[in-house]
């Protein structure tokens, strides 16, 4: 019998349109001779849905949505997919949550499990775990939303021993949604309520100075054994009205540049690879992860780590792709290795 693979995407958190191009472009290259595909879009409402992911030309600065008057995708039916491939960005989907429903349902699914999942998304969480891992970081300050509300002079003694400037940021987004750096004292509380408008709970992070953003992709052998790839540096245009790498920067305006591989010395590549495989070690992450790291010119050799992905952008155009290209792995190589990855692991307890 046909493998059947079932590609999940769209989803409930502000990073909606990012998954749908990502699912665009993997439905484009999965063997079709080899699998039957079922793609299965999630509103921003979170109704299932049987999509197609076949949008018309989108105009500039735009990201596709799933539709939500096509025929629904009963939950159901999950059990008869041989493998899920879980697009999903961001909280209700690349969380654990989805990884859990399907662990409950025994379907195999490519990526990392709950618990990883769960940690990779909570910044604070996955913060402490790399902290216990030895790895370096920033500092940082998290602020629950009760003592935001309740215990305010409290929360901003916290957050003003940071030193300015600082970035303020939802505990539980991606692709720089929410996030807001702050350069003044009184724009404290106007970007921890953009924050909260994503997610109750935030973290506050000192700010780098004089970075540059690198990151390293992960993947796992045949065997289970993470391997890591070329490094790659993110460059937004001088010219360009960003102040970091922002959503728009990713996305939209086309400001941003993928460098791979990084103009860096090797040993200092060398070392981005070991705190990678490292990170992905440390939250017990399967099947692939990008981890994020900065890098300064401060005298102690300035890299530090910033977060893990466990379901990193998936687009050609992508920082995750690319670095696995010029690591000798083209994209539909890759999805392929992904999907063969995810049938060969058992599901519950490994």
């Amino acid at each position: 019998m046909r493998t059947t693979i079932g590609v999940v995407f769209g989803g409930r958190s502000s990073e909606h349109g990012v998954s749908c191009l990502t699912a665009r472009e993997v439905l484009a290259v999965i063997d079709r001779d080899r699998y039957d595909i079922v793609p299965i879009g999630i509103t921003t409402d979170g109704r299932w849905v049987r999509e197609t992911a076949d949008w018309a030309d989108l105009a500039p600065g735009t990201l596709p949505a799933v539709r939500g008057e096509l025929p629904a995708f009963d939950w159901d039916d999950v059990r008869d997919l041989d493998v899920v491939f879980p697009l999903l960005h961001g909280p209700w989907g690349e969380d654990g949550t989805l990884q859990g429903m399907l662990e409950m349902a025994g379907v195999r699914y490519v990526g990392a499990g709950v618990l990883a999942s769960s940690v990779g998304m909570d910044k604070p969480f996955t913060k402490t775990v790399f902290s216990a891992a030895g790895l370096p970081q920033l500092p940082y300050v998290t602020v629950q939303p009760w003592e935001w509300d309740a215990k305010r002079d409290r929360a901003e003694a916290r957050i003003h021993a940071l030193g300015l400037p600082v970035f303020v940021k939802p505990a539980r987004a991606g692709s720089s949604s929410g996030v807001t750096p702050v350069h003044d004292w009184a724009d404290l509380e106007k970007a921890v309520l953009a924050a909260r408008d994503l997610d109750p709970k935030v973290i506050i992070e000192a700010a780098a100075a004089n970075k540059r953003e690198v990151e390293c992709a992960v993947i796992q052998d045949e065997h289970g054994m993470p391997i890591a790839s070329e490094v790659g540096e993110i460059v937004v245009a001088a010219e360009a009205d960003h102040e970091y790498y922002d959503f728009d920067a990713k996305y939209l305006d086309g400001t941003s540049t993928n460098i791979v591989p990084a103009d860096l010395p090797e040993t200092v590549r060398q070392r981005i690879r070991e705190y990678a495989l490292q990170a992905f070690d440390a939250i017990g992450c399967e099947g692939l992860a990008r981890v994020d790291f900065f890098l300064t010119d401060s005298a102690d050799g300035g890299l530090v780590i910033n977060e893990i992905n466990t379901m990193p952008g998936f687009t050609p155009f992508s920082m995750f792709p690319k670095l696995w290209q010029a690591s000798g792995v083209e994209y539909p190589e890759l999805v392929e290795r992904l999907i063969r990855l995810a049938l060969a692991r058992p599901t519950g307890l490994r």
